[in-house]
């Protein structure tokens, strides 16, 4: 059994918390981020950390209230640290530009692909073969990577496609005759 809700979590002290019933609201240099409490679910903050309290009597209370331990320690670190999503594009002619928030790559379609990036999350070209996805809310990013990669995955025989930094594609042998 997991053991993730009986962890506290550290505030630094750039990062403020307000609590209004079971919404809560966390503030940092890079953003605001709100949370929603399962009703089973409390909080005690204190002076430089947060403990999650749940109560025994509903059946899944502790698996709530490790959720919302991971989701609140995500956000402690997203608006005081923020999170990046590097990115690759491996492949002939491969390219990305970023204006403005408008992210146009060339993946060796006939025409480039266009894609809008969403408020709150930032996308950075430092070289035409690389991204870096910025942003305070870890979900997001991760969404934004998500969309970018689906243009064109990874393919197993050569290697080509748009993938995650760290990600190990499992290459194939090519066909022998």
């Amino acid at each position: 059994m997991s053991r993730v809700a009986n962890a506290p979590i550290s505030l630094p002290s750039d990062v403020n918390i307000k609590l209004d019933g079971n919404m809560m609201v966390v503030k940092g240099k890079l953003g605001e981020l709100t949370f929603g409490l399962h009703e089973s679910v409390k909080l005690d903050i204190g002076q430089d950390e947060i403990k999650i309290v749940w109560d025994d009597s509903v059946k899944n209370a502790k698996a709530f209230a490790g959720t919302a331990r991971a989701s609140i320690n995500n956000m402690v670190k997203g608006v005081s640290e923020g999170f990046v999503k590097k990115m690759q594009l491996v492949g002939v002619g491969y390219r990305a530009q970023v204006s403005g928030n408008l992210l146009t790559l060339s993946l060796g379609y006939s025409n480039p692909v266009e894609y809008s990036v969403p408020e709150g999350v930032t996308v950075e070209a430092p070289s035409q073969t690389e991204l870096h996805i910025k942003g305070s809310d870890k979900q997001k990013v991760g969404q934004v990577a998500s969309e970018i990669r689906s243009f064109r995955p990874p393919e197993p025989y050569k290697g080509k496609g748009v993938r995650i930094a760290d990600e190990y594609v499992a290459r194939k042998e090519a066909k022998k005759k």
